[in-house]
């Protein structure tokens, strides 16, 4: 299991990279929008900041327009580099081109039949936005658990996106996801709970430790 910080801020990047537990980075156009640089500026400045994987969204309309600027992002990032295709036909027929060359992920997943596609094409990430398919479709850990179930036994992993709550996030990983991507506000609050910190107080009110 891995946990992302979904964003472009460098600022962010950063704060998770003291953590330690935060194993890359996921963007996507929007994110990309919100950082202060051009886009080949925060992707090599992110990309220094992260010894894991850098997730990069293609844009292009087209087919060779995506190829190309899938190989673009890979010139930028490296051996870093995990590209987010959307599951379109197009998409597919992109990553089919791409996978053999560079690590390709399928974004945007609504049903577990464009998971198994993902898989043939040569994905080996499924993407799945958890709460907005819990908007569109009514149920986004039941999409998950779908897709856990046609992708046992392959080599391909579920990346869940689009996390409200911690709760959200614990029953993702739950219906088999294999890592979360989450927002810097989002990684702080799966690691606290307030009874943790009631619990440290107690102990430092009442214990002694090692002097330092």
């Amino acid at each position: 299991m891995a946990l992302y910080l979904d964003s472009a801020i460098a600022s962010e990047a950063e704060i998770v990279q003291h953590w330690g537990w935060v194993k890359g980075i996921t963007t996507n156009p929007t994110l990309l929008a919100q950082a202060e640089t051009p886009p080949e500026t925060t992707l090599k400045t992110l990309v220094a900041l992260t010894s894991g994987p850098l997730y990069y969204q293609l844009l292009s309309a087209d087919k060779q327009g995506m190829v190309a600027e899938g190989r673009k992002a890979f010139e930028i990032i490296g051996s870093q580099t995990i590209l987010k295709i959307p599951a379109t036909p197009l998409g597919f027929e992109v990553v089919a081109t791409l996978s053999p060359e560079i690590t390709c992920s399928v974004t945007g997943i609504y049903s577990p039949a464009q998971a198994a596609v993902a898989k043939e094409a040569g994905a080996k990430i499924a993407i799945a936005y958890v709460n907005r398919a819990t908007r569109l479709l009514g149920d986004g850990i039941a999409l998950v658990r779908d897709m856990a179930s046609i992708l046992k036994g392959s080599d391909v992993e579920i990346l869940a996106a689009s996390i409200k709550s911690p709760e959200e996030a614990a029953a993702s990983l739950q219906a088999g996801a294999h890592h979360l991507t989450l927002p810097l506000a989002m990684l702080q609050a799966i690691a606290t709970h307030e009874f943790s910190q009631k619990t440290v107080a107690d102990f430092a009110a009442s214990g002694i430790g090692l002097t330092i």
